[in-house]
């Protein structure tokens, strides 16, 4: 094993063993530095508490569970899988071996479906507790029943010593550790549980402000802070953050051309790198290399780099002060991602990625005054601004007899974004007009998918077309098919050598293209030329394949009847015919039942038909074509897959739909009965909650991230203005422009273009 004594955890392993032996459960807040999350499992297994089960840590990213196991694997001098392991969604890299498992924290929320009790586990970590991932925040609560309960069951064996050692249950240990963490809080949610603060073995990081704030402009002056470090300052990596792959990508190039500009002699060699989640791992792995004797390194990496992942040699931190944020309104079924102030927590987790090695630097791109006073102390809680329809339905299939509305939160989300939940769950059949949840809700938790695939692909066996089902799933799970930039509407246009057998299915949505391209690509020995000429992703594509094999290993297991589907989805099948693809669509409808969109009388925009207040929306540009009928109107009805706001409200990743198939649907849109759903409780349920109905910003039980969701609806503020009918009627009229500066095209072939 190599050296890691030196780290300040190992120094207080002894007070943190014996509180863990005199306590069920215990905070660590470990400084950046305090070797918390590589350390604190092995101090753990050394101490015995992997003899009679597994050591899970979990992790709110994929990229830091993988990452994080491969170091401490690395430290142990034992091969991956074996002693040490992770399990991430669609990939598990663990054995019977295995006693140390890192995994996501959505990846221990699926083992808590197959295994309620988790007996194979002694000892949880819930790692990197402040980032307060929805994931997590569940965790918290099912941890802390299931602490209680197990224990419990424990002491009543061991009064009447019933049952033989291997069948009476463990003891299951909990501890929540985080860099930065309001110890109080948790400590009280989880029975005044002891809280340790292990410092970290940082340097002195000199911080500094600019004098104006720059967060209009932020990437500007993050690539001109670089270049200033570059030319003005002694050795020292250089870890700059950004808020996507695509502002990544361009960053780095703006910096190449920058450093080739500099004056020969003028400063060093410069190695720029990329750093996100989607990352490769043969490309994530340059990362953690370092950089050639008298070169100096820029990491340009998402937030992603805040926690977990630490990158040996960085001495100066550029923090623009933004992240980019999902967020989610109930009343309009509405997401938007949108670049936002970090919190101060996350501020000074940025800046104690400088530091580690020597004394360093963090170059903040706004004032103190901004921090000080404008910039959020903490990090609102995903589970207060995200859709809960997964959640929801995750909650109910546990069985545990507590009403949603009334499960143990940290901070519980606001009752709006339950409400609409509990909603889409009904039309999706999942749960039936009480709220219990039906043997259909049943299997599609059982499935790694959104409930809306989960549905669709369980409908695809009653209607004949599982392969096709199950290859849509997978290219929508993979998290990049296209390249950045590019989506099903630049393949219909583009001029490919196959362009006139993509374009004959245009006219049917993204789906059907996706399940076309997928056809093409594997017909094409899944070549890396096929993704090339159509604009995709060749690592999304393989990601996707990886997604199908599971998915299809599912349906074949006959010891999951959760996921029996029958059909032959054998790979190299013959390509769907056009009643299978008529399938695919009506199988579409059922699963994305909980977003219809039907088109206004006299233009192509969409009025989504959500059971609160529809919005106004317009196609997505990236959208795929649709065909329009001699008027030039597209489809009725149709099915998407997104609802964002970008510049406006636009409908993603679209599906025609058919009148009679909507017919079956539409009068469970609109019967939901919100009491019965959630089992009788009240909670909130008078007034504008009951109903459904915008509640005032800052009243309730949901606090300030759910009541984002909640306020503001279609109804009222700009939004709203957007998508009046004037609006609309512009958008008709510059999509009519552009529709004549066109050559004529067959019907079928014409559409939404870009």
């Amino acid at each position: 094993m190599s050296n890691t004594g030196s780290l300040p955890i190992r120094i207080f392993s002894k007070d943190i063993l014996a509180a863990v032996k005199n306590n069920d459960v215990i905070v660590v807040i470990g400084e950046t530095g305090s070797g918390k999350t590589t350390q604190l499992s092995q101090i753990l297994y050394e101490a015995g508490y992997a003899s009679d089960g597994m050591i899970a840590v979990t992790q709110p990213r994929r990229v830091g569970a993988v990452t994080v196991a491969k170091r401490v694997a690395e430290e142990r001098g034992v091969q991956l899988g074996r002693e040490v392991g992770y399990a991430v969604r669609f990939e598990d890299c663990s054995s019977s071996a295995t006693r140390i498992k890192y995994l996501t924290d959505g990846t221990l929320l699926r083992e808590c479906l197959e295994d309620p009790q988790l007996k194979r586990y002694s000892i949880i970590v819930l790692d990197e507790a402040h980032e307060r991932s929805l994931n997590t925040d569940i965790l918290f609560g099912l941890l802390k029943r299931l602490v209680r309960s197990r224990n419990t069951q424990r002491a009543k064996e061991g009064e009447t010593e019933a049952g033989s050692s291997s069948s009476r249950a463990r003891r299951l240990k909990l501890v929540i550790t985080s860099a930065t963490l309001d110890g109080e809080k948790f400590s009280a949610y989880f029975g005044n549980c002891p809280v340790f603060n292990v410092p970290g073995r940082c340097f002195p990081v000199d911080i500094i402000h600019t004098l104006e704030d720059h967060l209009s402009d932020y990437v500007s002056a993050a690539i001109d802070t670089v270049m200033q470090i570059h030319t003005s300052q002694p050795d020292g990596d250089i870890l700059m953050f950004l808020t996507g792959q695509a502002e990544i990508e361009k960053a780095i190039g703006r910096i190449h051309q920058a450093v080739a500009s500099l004056p020969a002699g003028s400063a060093g060699p410069l190695v720029v790198l990329p750093l996100y989640a989607s990352l490769p791992p043969e490309l994530q792995v340059r990362v953690f290399r370092p950089a050639p004797e008298g070169t100096r390194r820029c990491i340009v990496a998402t937030n992603v780099a805040e926690t977990s992942i630490t990158v040996e040699g960085v001495v100066y931190v550029v923090d623009p002060g933004v992240v980019k944020q999902k967020s989610y309104q109930p009343a309009s079924g509405m997401d938007s991602l949108d670049v936002v102030a970090i919190s101060r927590v996350q501020a000074t987790q940025r800046a104690g990625r400088a530091g580690r090695t020597k004394p360093g630097k963090c170059f903040r791109l706004y004032t103190r005054t901004y921090y000080e006073h404008k910039m959020p102390n903490v990090t609102a809680p995903e589970i207060q601004r995200s859709s809960l329809v997964g959640t929801v339905l995750y909650l109910k299939s546990l069985q545990l007899e507590v009403d949603v509305l009334n499960f143990d939160f940290l901070d519980p989300p606001a009752v709006g974004a339950l409400e609409d939940a509990l909603r889409q769950l009904l039309v999706l059949d999942a749960l039936d007009s009480d709220g219990n949840v039906t043997p259909l809700g049943l299997r599609m938790s059982g499935l790694p998918l959104e409930p809306a695939l989960a549905r669709a692909l369980l409908a695809a066996r009653e209607l004949g077309c599982v392969r096709e089902m199950i290859s849509v799933a997978a290219m929508l799970s993979s998290e990049h098919v296209f390249l950045a930039g590019q989506g099903p509407g630049d393949v219909a246009a583009g001029d490919h050598p196959h362009g006139q057998d993509s374009r004959r299915y245009v006219g049917l949505g993204d789906h059907v293209l996706l399940l076309r391209l997928w056809e093409g690509w594997e017909a094409a020995g899944c070549s890396r030329e096929f993704a090339r000429e159509y604009g995709l992703d060749l690592r999304g594509l393989n990601f996707a394949r990886d997604i199908r094999r599971q998915l299809d290993g599912r349906q074949q297991r006959p010891s999951s009847p959760q996921c029996r589907w029958g059909g032959g989805t054998a790979p190299g099948a013959a390509r769907a015919s056009a009643a299978q693809v008529d399938a695919l669509r009506h199988v579409l409808t059922i699963g994305f039942a909980n977003k219809l969109a039907r088109r206004l009388p006299r233009h192509n925009g969409y009025k989504t038909l959500h059971a609160v207040s529809g919005q106004l929306a317009q196609l997505h540009p990236s959208c795929a074509q649709l065909r329009e009928d001699a008027d030039g109107l597209l489809p009725e009805f149709l099915v998407y897959h997104e609802l964002v706001a970008t510049s406006r409200p636009f409908l993603r990743q679209v599906c025609p739909s058919r009148a009679e198939w909507v017919a079956d649907v539409l009068p469970k849109i609109m019967s939901a009965d919100v009491r019965r759903l959630s089992q009788g409780s009240s909670r909130g349920l008078g007034g504008a909650a009951g109903s459904g109905q915008p509640r005032s910003p800052g009243g309730g039980d949901g606090g300030g991230g759910g009541d984002r969701g909640g306020a503001g609806g279609p109804q009222e503020g700009p939004e709203a203005r957007r998508n009046d009918d004037k609006a609309v009627d512009a958008a008709r009229a510059r999509y009519l422009a552009r529709k004549q500066q066109q050559p004529p095209q067959p019907v079928g072939k014409s559409g939404h273009k870009r």
